[in-house]
């Protein structure tokens, strides 16, 4: 089992240089038609001439197929350049905000499933029940509810009005308590729902009427045999929804003026800094694919009738 396990890692990481590839081109490409960044750059008074030579020395004024190959071998060193806003490299302003974007990242996503998997269980346990349709219910406004608003409501009750939470910035769990919420509710309901689906699915198999026959108790039932058989498809929606919570907190960090990735892609997007945009993107993107790589090996913990192709 496991020289096929390292021939699918391999083949996995071969379609993911294709992958990021493409993922740099459209980046790149979407961002060169946002403008020119010398109008940002450059100050009020520069005159025709001075913006002209600064365009021709940072590269502006070739082909885009020459600047994108110049990106592109930068990337494979490691490589994004200096940022035109800070003068610095753009990598080590990513990384540098990296930590504070996976801290709100796994925060949320612990809180969606500590309160999505049992809520999920019980709808399913207790179908048709009060119990259900609360879940439910909170689960459909969950999805429904915009995640600006949220982050915008909560400031208000419980930072403005209560005082009980900071409104911005990364500090203590004080501060991470109300982004965290904000960013994954969306998860919260989208895992609850998937969980309640799945439980029910599993329920009405045969395998678990007979290890209800042996005489086991309906916890012991629950538990060992229909929750790991029910996690399979869960499984999928968490490592998806943990490459939306990396995306989704450009909003959330914004909002709570959280020291992010994201905000600092929202920033560099407005000053049309490309090298940091082109930095955070690669980067997400490839946390993304290594996260889906690893949800992939985790099917055959799971679920041994799935074979890696």
């Amino acid at each position: 089992m496991v020289f096929p396990v390292k021939t699918y890692i391999l083949k996995r990481l071969f379609h993911s240089i294709f992958v990021l590839i493409g993922i740099s081109v459209v980046v790149f490409v979407i961002l060169h038609l946002t403008g020119d960044p010398a109008a940002l750059l450059m100050p009020m008074d520069a005159t025709p001439e001075q913006v002209a030579q600064f365009r021709k020395e940072m590269g502006f004024t070739d082909p885009l197929l020459v600047q994108y190959w110049r990106f592109f071998k930068g990337t494979l060193r490691g490589d994004f350049g200096l940022s035109f806003r800070h003068s610095q490299p753009a990598l080590d302003l990513v990384l540098e905000r990296m930590p504070a974007t996976i801290q709100l990242t796994l925060a949320a996503l612990v809180i969606a499933l500590v309160i999505a998997v049992p809520v999920g269980i019980i709808s399913a346990i207790r179908r048709n029940s009060i119990l259900d349709h609360i879940g439910m219910t909170g689960a459909l406004l969950g999805q429904s509810t915009p995640v600006f608003w949220l982050g915008i409501m909560l400031i208000l009750i419980f930072s403005v009005t209560l005082q009980w939470f900071p409104s911005s910035g990364r500090g203590g769990i004080q501060h991470l308590i109300l982004p965290a919420i904000t960013l994954g509710m969306y998860s919260m309901a989208r895992t609850a729902r998937m969980m309640r689906s799945s439980m029910l699915e599993v329920l009405g198999q045969e395998y678990m009427k007979t290890a209800k026959a042996k005489g086991l108790t309906p916890r012991a039932v629950i538990l060992k045999h229909a929750l790991k058989n029910a996690s399979i498809p869960v499984v999928t929606i968490v490592g998806m929804e943990l490459g939306t919570l990396l995306g989704g907190a450009v909003i959330t960090e914004t909002i709570f003026a959280w020291p992010g990735v994201g905000r600092l892609a929202v920033q560099a997007i407005y000053n049309r800094d490309y090298p940091v945009v082109q930095a955070a993107v690669f980067i997400l993107a490839a946390i993304f694919v290594l996260v889906n790589l690893i949800v992939d090996l985790l099917y055959t913990y799971l679920d041994p009738r799935v074979k890696l192709k």
